[in-house]
């Protein structure tokens, strides 16, 4: 009998601080950076984000997304033999975000590592999961995206400070006889580093290049569209559906365009996306498990329906992953 993995729980944490685009506008014109709300939500479809304080790391977002998504599925942290998280902001150098989270959880003993796709780590991070349960070489995973891009933000750049927020999002995938991960499809073309990237590092306890986050947005929304449609294709192909079959489609939460300019290229009507980047702003490889627990919690995604997940980030990355509930 063949193996698959489905998700069973679902969790998300967002930091208390919300600063709506009045406030970040506030706060942009004391260092002389003129924007507005107007300017804001008619260019991307935000109208507030959530940052951590700074003393919270993205393993705290991730412990709490991840409590929510083992208490969701009625699992313990010692039942957890994977932990992937993904995410493009991680506590330190090294150890793994997730060796950190696995500590904190006290669900020491599993393998545990990160994965760094940026914008779509989740994506990437669940299909990993789900080959590794399908193998055998895991049964139960902890699937988190976490992020904490306010510390990587350039806030005299308003065309990008104003579109990125902190959270993270968690999910319980196990291994099932009857499927729950339908298909999968992942790429990336190294030739567009450059029009999204934080290009910086640390050597010899200094920070070599720029630490702050760099973005080309017209090329950016230029090329995510269409490789957002090729890989939503190729992975309803792979799983012999259409687009006629999508109950939901989760998109990475960037830009209100890009999703509005992929569920046309999908003939979706945008009463079946969800949309959570009005609140949350772009959270990265939160951005996905964030958006699905919240649907999930607010009775939009229902058990039995098929949803689409698809992300696009720096790298460039991109990819989908095609489920059932």
């Amino acid at each position: 009998m063949r193996r698959y993995s489905r998700i069973t729980g679902t969790g998300s944490c967002l930091p208390p601080r919300r600063l709506t685009n009045a406030d970040l506008v506030a706060e942009l014109a004391q260092r002389g950076i003129e924007t507005s709300d107007e300017w804001i939500v008619e260019r991307t479809g935000i109208r507030a984000r959530h940052f951590a304080a700074p003393d919270v790391a993205s393993s705290d977002l991730a412990l709490e997304a991840s409590r929510q998504a083992l208490e969701a599925a009625g699992v313990q942290p010692q039942d957890i033999d994977l932990i992937i998280v993904a995410t493009s902001t991680p506590d330190m150098v090294f150890p793994s975000t997730a060796c950190i989270l696995q500590n904190k959880l006290g669900a020491n003993g599993c393998a545990a590592f990160d994965v760094q796709a940026v914008c779509s780590g989740f994506v990437y991070a669940l299909s990993v999961a789900d080959a590794m349960i399908q193998s055998g070489a895991a049964s139960r995973a902890l699937v988190v995206g976490a992020e904490v891009f306010s510390r990587i933000l350039d806030f005299n750049d308003r065309t990008t400070c104003v579109l990125f927020g902190d959270g993270a999002g968690a999910v319980v995938l196990e291994a099932s006889d009857e499927p729950g991960i339908l298909s999968s499809d992942l790429h990336a073309d190294g030739k567009h580093v450059g029009i999204l990237c934080v290009p910086g590092s640390v050597s010899g306890g200094q920070v070599l290049g720029d630490p702050l986050l760099k973005m080309d947005g017209q090329a950016v929304f230029k090329l995510a569209v269409g490789v957002l449609e090729k890989a939503a294709h190729a992975a309803l192909a792979k799983a012999g559906l259409t687009e006629a079959d999508i109950d939901w489609l989760i998109p990475h939460q960037a830009n209100i365009r890009i999703m509005q300019g992929t569920a046309r290229k999908l003939k979706l009507s945008m009463d079946k996306v969800v949309v959570t980047v009005d609140q949350h702003g772009n959270t990265s490889a939160a951005s996905i498990p964030l958006a699905l627990d919240h649907a999930v919690r607010n009775g939009q995604v229902t058990p039995g329906q098929t949803v689409l997940l698809e992300g696009v980030g720096g790298g460039f990355t991109w990819g989908a992953v095609l489920l059932k509930m």
